[in-house]
């Protein structure tokens, strides 16, 4: 197995660890804000917002992603941070989710857009499919920390987990032996990501006449939502909601999936809301300063 720890060293008595985790992460972040700032351009409006937002959005999406795992992690049964509160924003220590990351990091964004006087249907279409194209990137991170791994499967695609990251039972060597193979969720959901995104970033090409502003983000949250839903069928160690067998993260997944519907269907007035009526038909983009001449 490729060791999660690319390079170490200590300073001042601290380890200081250089983690493919990270590496791929910020891979993730740098290449989709790259075609983000291309598509936000193409639209004619300034691509530097889309760096600039990142400042923003980065950390705070960082410190979003931490928070929903504690509180994940919490609602499902383990009280380790409630026992050890001083290790909730030990982000080193890993274990971050992808849901707080985009709700912080939206909240940042809305920020931002405000602050700028920004279209904001423009900016949510414009980073939403890519944000698929970065958690698609970063994914290959779980295999070398082997982590979000589904049940045991005999399919020619199954990987190996080695007998300290399992979870239980599959950590009962009696009956999942070495040789167990599991589905590897994680491929599951990046091979989704990349085909989604794919195809939101085609069509908006293709057919722009019939994407309205928000349009984009509203099939994102159902193309997103529907591939978490299914993705959560292979990741048996997500928390449960007491009493069932389906995780919060389905439940929130869903009800990502419900809000694109109903959005869309706002959007394309087959559904009438007070509040839409005064919504853009056209993204309402900024005029550019022409550069000043000698």
């Amino acid at each position: 197995m490729i060791d999660p720890v690319i390079f170490s060293f200590e300073l001042f008595g601290i380890t200081i660890a250089l983690r493919w985790y990270g590496v791929l992460v910020m891979l993730g972040v740098i290449v989709a804000a790259w075609i983000a700032e291309r598509e936000y351009s193409r639209r004619g409006e300034n691509g530097e917002h889309i760096w600039n937002s990142l400042i923003w959005a980065l950390p705070v999406g960082v410190l979003g992603a931490r928070l929903w795992y504690v509180a994940n992690v919490t609602l499902g049964g383990n009280p380790y941070y409630m026992d050890n509160p001083g290790q909730i924003l030990n982000i080193p220590q890993g274990g971050l989710h992808f849901f707080g990351g985009l709700l912080f990091g939206a909240i940042a964004m809305i920020f931002y857009i405000r602050r700028n006087n920004l279209d904001p249907w423009l900016l949510l279409d414009v980073a939403a499919p890519v944000t698929m194209i970065g958690q698609a990137i970063a994914r290959p991170a779980n295999f070398i920390n082997q982590e979000l791994y589904g049940q045991p499967t005999t399919l020619p695609w199954g990987i190996p987990i080695e007998s300290s990251h399992r979870i239980p039972p599959y950590n009962d060597m009696s009956m999942y032996p070495e040789n167990t193979r599991f589905h590897p969720a994680f491929a599951y959901e990046m091979i989704w990501n990349f085909l989604a995104a794919g195809l939101l970033l085609w069509a908006a090409r293709r057919f722009p006449e019939k994407f309205k502003p928000g349009a984009m983000f509203s099939w994102w949250l159902v193309l997103a939502g529907v591939g978490r839903v299914i993705i959560e069928f292979f990741r048996p160690d997500q928390p449960r909601i007491p009493g069932t067998d389906i995780s919060y993260s389905t439940l929130f997944a869903a009800l990502m999936a419900l809000a694109g519907i109903i959005l869309l269907l706002v959007r394309y007035s087959y559904i009438r809301l007070k509040f839409a009526d005064d919504w853009e038909e056209r993204y309402q983009v900024k005029k550019q300063p022409r550069p000043e001449t000698a």
